[in-house]
């Protein structure tokens, strides 16, 4: 047998060595190196109510949407769910009908491109974005890792936002348009979470959205809103409007998942990019018709088979994921208003470990008087039997970050008790090592 080639890594390019990029292998498997530990580190959504059972039923609830909806014959059916599709996807009609049914947002069909998770949606609009040498985006910091990580593999230069208790510093954005733009750099969007943000946890309030669109307005900004867990406030039913279904002026770039709110399995998301570009010839189109083009020289087409589980429970309750996800969605909830209670009960004041409660989603912060980082977090899961997530992997910098992430999507009430009492140990002796007072 012939010794393989060894390249130099650095003969690569430089992003297969990025931290971000590192840091999604290491989200990703982290639990399973320390199978016997409890969790509060997966963004997963909950498990219990899979049903394998279920998918055939999608699938043929989608079948019949196809002949008796759409009146394909059944070699056409035959043809959109084995064959190579179309690269916008089969799921657009229905996409629409959701948004219109779950956010009341009225979209063109053709304005939606489906693809392979949120991430292809995400890596397909950066790389329309970025022409430029001079093009920069900004993202909400802390940022989710995915999209950083996408936006090294561009070569898009990534400037920091401070996101804070508001969920976004409008002043902050205000400077760093300044600041860009005065280096001679382009700033082409704004990266950010509006509803219950991975990592922080945290919303912007309806009058910040309404300044936010005004400000990408009267600044020639777009806005690239990633939306996978506005569905699951913690208060109810009481849902803020997605800053897509205030904007007036066509700045909102949307990005959709079917990952926490149908199937992550399917690995099915979509983007809707309904501004209008127009071409060298004079004539106009979609931004959508461009993200295509490059899907198609990306992954061709997202799999007809996934977009019919998909779509199938789409249509199972009619069009609406909010009816679809009230079980799970009062799961999160419930697990939210746990852990927030379950921190106050062991971290009492005058305790320096202080936590943010979200208002819904699946994460929540946990500052403490000292820097977390993944050392820690490989004693915390080989010694206490717990994991959870360094912030320092959602942050653009080397800087040290004392705080991290917990989340309560995956795990039931009893493992949420057993994660902090195990936290809370690890925490302590932490603190009791480093001289830290409690008092």
């Amino acid at each position: 047998m012939s010794r393989p080639v060894e390249i130099d890594v650095a003969a690569l390019h430089p992003a297969v060595d990025d931290p971000a990029l590192n840091s999604m292998n290491f989200l990703n498997e982290v639990a399973q190196r320390y199978p016997d530990a409890v969790s509060l580190a997966a963004g997963r959504p909950y498990e219990e109510y899979f049903d394998a059972d279920a998918l055939p039923r999608y699938l043929d609830r989608f079948r019949r949407y196809l002949t008796d909806d759409l009146g394909y014959d059944e070699a056409g059916v035959r043809r959109t769910l084995f064959q190579y599709g179309r690269t916008k996807g089969i799921l657009h009609e229905l996409v629409a009908r959701n948004l219109a049914v779950d956010e009341g947002v009225t979209v063109d069909p053709e304005a939606v491109v489906v693809t392979v998770g949120c991430q292809e949606a995400m890596f397909l609009v950066l790389r329309a974005l970025r022409a430029d040498p001079r093009d920069v985006l900004l993202a909400v910091a802390p940022t989710y890792v995915g999209l950083t990580g996408a936006a090294r593999l561009l070569d898009f230069p990534v400037r920091p936002v401070r996101g804070g208790p508001d969920g976004i510093d409008l002043a902050d954005l205000r400077a760093q348009l300044a600041r860009a733009r005065a280096a001679g750099e382009r700033p082409r969007a704004c990266y950010l979470m509006p509803d219950f943000a991975n990592p922080s946890g945290v919303s912007i309030g309806l009058a910040d959205r309404r300044r936010l669109l005004d400000l990408a307005e009267a600044e020639d900004l777009l806005l690239i809103e990633d939306n996978p867990y506005g569905l699951f406030p913690a208060d109810g039913t009481t849902r803020l409007p997605t800053l897509k279904a205030l904007d007036e002026w066509g700045r909102v770039v949307y990005l959709g998942s079917f990952a926490k709110t149908v199937l992550p399995g399917a690995r099915v998301g979509y983007v809707l990019a309904d501004q209008r570009v127009r071409g060298a010839d004079g004539t106009v189109g979609l931004l959508a018709d461009q993200l295509a083009k490059i899907k198609s020289m990306v992954t061709v087409n997202t799999s007809p088979i996934a977009q019919a589980v998909v779509g199938g429970r789409l249509l199972a309750h009619g069009c609406s994921l909010a009816r679809a996800n009230e079980r799970e969605r009062a799961v999160y909830a419930g697990n939210v208003r746990h852990l927030a209670a379950g921190l106050a009960r062991r971290f009492p004041p005058p305790s320096p470990v202080r936590w943010n409660v979200p208002s819904g989603g699946f994460f929540a912060v946990v500052t403490v008087p000292f820097p977390v980082d993944d050392a820690l977090l490989a004693r915390s899961a080989q010694e206490f039997g717990v994991l959870w997530t360094p912030m320092a992997h959602f942050y653009d910098d080397t800087a040290a970050v004392d705080a991290l992430r917990l989340s309560v999507s995956a795990v039931t009430r009893e493992q949420i008790d057993l994660g902090l009492d195990r936290l809370a140990a690890l925490l302590a002796d932490e603190m009791d090592r480093r001289g830290v007072s409690v008092t």
